[in-house]
């Protein structure tokens, strides 16, 4: 009893701690997604929200933020309190599934370091539903093994609840789902070959994921169509994406490492290896304890990435942030397993001290890389918006690039221009006076007009400003010509 009670209070002081380093810069500018969710999604009637399919739509997260914004306002914390408590919640389903696992001192180490991870606060401070994709998976895995070991009624009707919620918060959630169906038909296959009975483990799990897949598809079933239609076009719009870099799976993971230790070159692959390194490592020390762990962990990822290969479609980072949590732990996992190799070598004490100050050490790092998160919003619009009205003559002229002029001018209520093609850019710079171009993603504006880009170099256009983003390429320009 003295454990148990002991646990609930790790616990609920590393919420704390994780409540208090997500409430920091909450109600910071709401860079270019978020904006776009509340002007086409939040703002719209409750029938509205669920007429359409969009990527952008994160149903079950969106709907819990509407009702965040009807009882406590638009202001940005209001928008983003639900995937911050969301955050919260994974980080104490983490907990534990890491707690029935492996026991008490990596769920605490894994929660610690959910708790200060730079991904998870930056998402918990994002009004999307990655941080609710993240849980309810989580949740899925959690009645999904305790449904294996123990099969019960209870178990497998909560599973299929969360494999709903998991899938109506985020489409790529079906891909998690999916991998741990073909974990369960592996292992009666497995089970089968070694003449081992698989009777037990058929009737409720398949249960389980029906009755999850019906939920789900009555949840979707006004927006299937629209759904369809959309993901069918997916590949269109990849083809001619100028970042082609986007739908390399590499680049996805040189670009969550990049982000996550703050810098670029060859400490990326590095940190690459030693976290996949560990993680190889942890999810042997499970071989027997919990052996279907890494294979859902490696295999979740491995299809994410042949499914988004094989449908056309980007290969964002943030399509794995369910992984952070699953990684984190094999990583704890795989110190652990180090330190019980180093103990043989060290006098009993000092042992004994080893894997505790190894997590302190990993604390400290995640620590000094979250403080990255405050450094400057994600994406400052707002900031631009003030820039350009603040500097504005009587008579210049203000443009925003492509989609972000929706953004200016319907949630900013900026009379600004919007440059669509090139045939634009150079209308706008033929006629007489001085103008200002906000480019709000430079990376990917730059390379699609390059008229811009050759402006810029050849001084006909000056940077006014810079406003830095913790978003990948989310600095903002304003550009200005006299």
């Amino acid at each position: 009893m003295m454990d148990r009670n002991s646990d609930k209070l790790w616990l609920g002081a590393i919420l704390g701690l994780a409540l208090v380093v997500r409430l920091i810069g909450l109600n910071g500018p709401l860079w270019y997604d978020e904006i776009v969710t509340v002007q086409t999604h939040l703002k719209l009637g409750w029938g509205e929200m669920l007429q359409s399919y969009s990527m952008n739509h994160h149903y079950l997260h969106n709907l819990a933020a509407k009702l965040s914004m009807i009882f406590l306002g638009d202001e940005p914390w209001a928008i983003r309190l639900p995937a911050m408590l969301f955050g919260l919640g994974g980080i104490a389903a983490m907990w534990v599934l890491a707690r029935d696992i492996a026991g008490r001192a990596p769920a605490h180490a894994t929660a610690l370091l959910m708790a200060l991870s730079y991904h998870h606060i930056w998402f918990s401070q994002n009004a999307r539903g990655y941080t609710g994709l993240a849980l309810f998976s989580t949740l899925s895995l959690i009645f999904f093994l305790r449904g294996l070991q123990k099969p019960s009624l209870r178990c497998w009707l909560l599973f299929a609840g969360s494999v709903a919620a998991t899938i109506f918060t985020h489409l790529t959630g079906a891909f998690f789902v999916a991998t741990l169906g073909l974990v369960w038909l592996a292992l009666l296959l497995v089970r089968r070959m070694r003449g081992a009975g698989v009777a037990g483990m058929i009737r409720l799990p398949f249960m389980g994921f029906a009755v999850g897949t019906l939920i789900t598809l009555a949840l979707y079933a006004p927006i299937i169509p629209s759904m369809l239609a959309g993901i069918a076009s997916v590949a269109g719009t990849s083809a001619i994406d100028p970042m082609q870099e986007y739908q390399n799976p590499l680049w996805a993971a040189y670009e969550g490492l990049r982000t996550g230790i703050g810098q670029a070159g060859p400490m990326v692959a590095i940190v690459g290896l030693l976290v996949l390194g560990l993680a190889l490592l942890g999810s042997l020390s499970l071989r027997k304890a919990a052996p279907l762990f890494g294979w859902i962990t490696f295999g979740h990822i491995l299809l994410t990435v042949a499914l988004l290969l094989g449908i056309g479609m980007r290969i964002w980072p943030r399509f794995f942030f369910t992984d952070i949590a699953f990684v984190l732990f094999l990583i704890v996992l795989g110190v652990q397993f180090c330190c019980h190799l180093l103990t043989r070598a060290l006098p009993d004490r000092l042992g004994k001290l080893l894997f505790p100050l190894a997590v302190a050490a990993m604390a400290l790092i995640s620590s000094a890389m979250a403080v990255r998160n405050y450094s400057a919003p994600k994406q400052d619009l707002a900031g631009a918006f003030r820039l350009v009205e603040a500097a504005r003559l009587a008579g210049e002229r203000a443009y925003a690039i492509s989609y972000s002029g929706a953004v200016f001018s319907g949630y900013f209520k900026a009379d600004w221009g919007t440059i669509w093609t090139a045939e634009d850019y150079q209308a706008a710079v033929a006629a007489p006076g001085p103008l200002s171009i906000v480019v709000t993603f430079p990376d990917r504006n730059l390379r699609e007009y390059p008229s811009i880009a050759a402006d810029l170099a050849a001084g006909l256009l000056t940077e006014r400003a810079a406003l830095p983003g913790t978003l990948g390429d989310g600095t903002v320009l304003i550009l200005h010509r006299d």
